[in-house]
């Protein structure tokens, strides 16, 4: 991607919601292929290397990443891809999993919260604050007045993180109902991966349909000027991985990271060195 070129992905909008069908899940027009997909994606993230480096360095703002998706969606393969070229010193990956019993005494934002990046981090979330729209209304596991309610805090917990230095980015990884059977499938097939494997992955994949409306409506709603969401087309991982770094380096360029400058007396120091 050239400096100052538009992302192919475009954020969602209220007004037209997003497009989950299985055909929305191959790579959209105008992505690479082959060995062109490789060779932008590795300047891509040799960029984004850079960006991170200055970023951490110039610490006004700190940078949120939200990955959500269906099990077997990609977001750890994104997470090592995307990401690789960063300094772990300015990076952190905070998975949310099942909420523990001192979270569950908590409102359901608390957990959240004391993972949102400091200045000059950035932040990624595998899973997120959005399961508490998704799993617990597709499980019932709280009543409608409850989850139909946090669509609002959600977007006025985003908007008060922007206002305070978090730039928000949040994509939802998007596979075919078919591209997830066979990465379920392999799963269970390596021993490298089916520790990851949970009964309740065949039961959350018999709810497609559910998970389906509840990912839309909550895409829908709480993408925000201050906190888009991007689906990105995740049946192809080379392509998911690009289209998502592409997003990423476009903010941070936006963000016109610097380098701080030295105290006079510090740089005076240097002829004291001996």
């Amino acid at each position: 991607m050239k400096r100052g070129s538009a992302p192919i992905l475009a954020p969602v909008t209220s007004r037209s919601g997003p497009t989950l069908t299985d055909g929305a899940a191959r790579p959209p027009k105008g992505t690479p292929k082959g060995d062109d997909l490789d060779g932008e994606t590795d300047v891509l993230l040799e960029r984004l290397g850079e960006l991170q480096e200055v970023f951490y360095a110039d610490a006004r703002r700190s940078l949120l990443v939200v990955l959500q998706g269906r099990d077997a969606a990609g977001k750890d393969g994104t997470i090592r891809r995307v990401f690789e070229p960063c300094n772990p010193q300015g990076c952190q990956v905070t998975s949310f999993g099942v909420p523990s019993t001192l979270e569950m005494r908590h409102d359901y934002l608390w957990r959240i919260h004391q993972a949102v990046p400091a200045r000059g981090m950035i932040g990624i979330f595998n899973r997120s604050h959005y399961e508490d729209v998704l799993v617990v209304r597709v499980r019932d596991l709280v009543p409608r007045s409850v989850w139909s309610k946090r669509y609002d805090h959600i977007n006025a917990f985003e908007r008060m993180l922007a206002e305070s230095g978090v730039t928000i980015l949040k994509f939802f990884l998007h596979v075919s109902r078919d591209e997830q059977k066979e990465r379920l499938r392999e799963r269970l097939d390596d021993p490298e991966k089916n520790w990851k494997f949970r009964a309740g992955d065949l039961d959350d994949r018999a709810l497609w349909d559910d998970y389906s409306r509840a990912y839309r409506e909550a895409i829908t709603r709480c993408s925000t000027p201050w906190a888009p969401w991007y689906v990105v087309p995740a049946d192809k991982k080379r392509a998911r991985d690009y289209l998502v770094a592409q997003v990423i380096v476009a903010a941070l360029e936006g963000l016109k990271p610097r380098y701080p400058k030295a105290d006079e007396d510090v740089l005076a120091a240097a002829d004291k060195i001996v």
